[in-house]
């Protein structure tokens, strides 16, 4: 039998002690390149939180998403979930995140302004700050920008299971985290137990049309809300049809347009819609901006929780890794093909900023070759696991969901009327026992299931948590937009 040219690197002992959030730390060293894992060696920090009950299950490996997210924190946000007693929770900081061997990216300059209708003549100069974007990133990169990409992770993941001594892991994985799940079962079949993905992006989409699918997911949510708003003219006098409301928020938007409120524009109010609409809770407060800006009846007002909603927009975009992981697809070098689509975006879906999921991005001037072609996805070797993903989604569109657990061949949980991204363990009470059943007892839910989202408001009735509580907890710690 030849020698296993991993075996050094599956031979340490991690060194654990006292992290943030009362749990432990530790590094590991892998290879930069598992293609030739004798050369160069990065480091990844690692964090853990033993089981507190019995029986011991084995280790539950948790990612939030991005690509970019660190995951150092994951263990203290599982904590209070009933796989926290049953199993050691391990976090980590992927390559090139955190505490990881990082990749630094220089800080592109701001060559365009942010519009969520942008004209065409401001087209070049998307382009140009997309290509500085990716200049920036390749100028401080180094020698291992191009093996930041899923696979090496998904090879990382298995040298960390090696490390901790478990001959198979159980996994959860958020968003981006779905698809690094995705390919960890797919090369390692026979190393993966139960696994749950939460906020799934789709296994056909990766990854320009996964960024387009946010604009359309987030239209979705718009009018949705539009014809909910309808149904209580009587309390909001927005309009007595879908598309009275819509044009009332058109209304709105036009008139920042000219005339910006207390300094606020266009590009906030459209990005502050999308946020409004993507949250149910939200729902009445969005009503009150919308009609505040259009009657005057309180502008003020209105433009100051218009501004809190735009900033949790804002706080959305996304990190350097990201647009080095994302890049590990190919994407379209034709600038026309990004700018046709802008003008679809901008018009039809501006909410949320969608015009920016259609522009060209870094990796649409990708300066580096992947050193190999993206992993088919499959499940070959390793049970049965769990979809879940919620209708309003707007960072992973709900379609995403059915087609990975169609190509894994998992069972889906489907959360009714829910924007959320990221269920488990956010205070969905049917979601999170669902997935404990599967991860503590090992039973799985029907083949296809739902669970209730947050209810829609009451506009009569004054709302039982404030907007800044709601926007607090709405993420995951260490997601980006994945």
């Amino acid at each position: 039998m030849p020698p296993d040219p991993l075996a050094e690197f599956h031979d340490q002992t991690p060194a654990w002690t006292p992290c943030e959030g009362g749990l432990e730390c530790a590094s590991v060293v892998v290879p930069l390149d598992y293609a030739d894992p004798g050369l160069d060696r990065i480091s990844l920090a690692i964090s853990r939180r033993k089981a507190t009950g019995q029986p011991r299950l084995g280790v539950l490996v948790a990612n939030p998403g991005g690509p970019g997210g660190s995951g150092l924190r994951m263990p203290a946000y599982l904590s209070k979930t009933a796989a926290a007693k049953s199993y050691d929770l391990i976090g980590f900081d992927p390559r090139g995140v955190g505490d990881s061997t990082a990749l630094t990216c220089r800080v592109k300059p701001e060559i365009a302004t942010v519009d969520s209708r942008p004209p065409d003549s401001e087209f070049p100069k998307w382009t140009a700050e997309a290509h500085a974007v990716e200049d920036a990133c390749q100028a401080s990169g180094g020698g291992i920008r191009r093996f930041v990409n899923t696979e090496s992770t998904a090879r990382d993941l298995d040298v960390i299971r090696e490390v901790l001594g478990e001959q198979r892991i159980n996994y959860l994985g958020y968003s981006y985290g779905t698809y690094l799940g995705a390919v960890y079962g797919t090369l390692f079949p026979d190393r993966l137990d139960r696994s749950v993905l939460d906020s799934s992006v789709h296994p056909e989409w990766l990854w320009r049309q996964q960024a387009k699918g946010q604009a359309i997911a987030t239209r979705r949510n718009v009018e949705q809300w539009a014809d909910w708003a309808a149904l209580h003219d009587g309390d909001l006098r927005l309009g007595r049809s879908g598309a009275e409301v819509m044009a009332l928020v058109e209304k709105a938007s036009a008139r920042l347009a000219v005339d910006p409120v207390g300094g606020h524009t266009r590009t906030e109010f459209d990005a502050a819609v999308g946020v409004g609409a993507r949250y149910r809770p939200l729902w009445t407060e969005l009503g009150r901006i919308v009609g505040g800006l259009t009657t005057g009846t309180d502008p003020k007002a209105a433009v100051e929780q218009s501004a809190r909603f735009a900033a949790a927009a804002a706080g959305e975009l996304q990190s350097g890794v990201f647009d080095t992981v994302t890049c590990e697809a190919d994407w379209p070098r034709d600038l026309e093909t990004y700018y046709e689509d802008m003008r679809v975006f901008r018009d039809r879906y501006p909410y949320g900023l969608g015009v920016l999921r259609a522009a060209p991005t870094a990796c649409t001037f990708r300066s580096f070759t992947p050193p190999g072609p993206m992993v088919q996805l499959k499940r070959d070797g390793y049970p049965v696991g769990l979809v879940v993903q919620a209708e309003g989604d707007s960072q992973t569109q709900y379609e995403g969901g059915p087609a990975m657990a169609s190509r894994l061949g998992d069972n889906l949980i489907t959360v009714l009327d829910e924007g959320k991204h990221g269920l488990y363990a956010s205070g969905n009470a049917c979601v999170d026992a669902a997935v404990d059943h599967y991860l503590v007892d090992g039973v799985l839910p029907a083949s296809s299931s739902t669970c209730p989202g947050d209810p829609r408001p009451d506009p009569s009735r004054p709302s039982e948590r404030s907007v800044e509580s709601f926007l607090d907890t709405a993420g995951l710690p260490g997601r980006s937009t994945g």
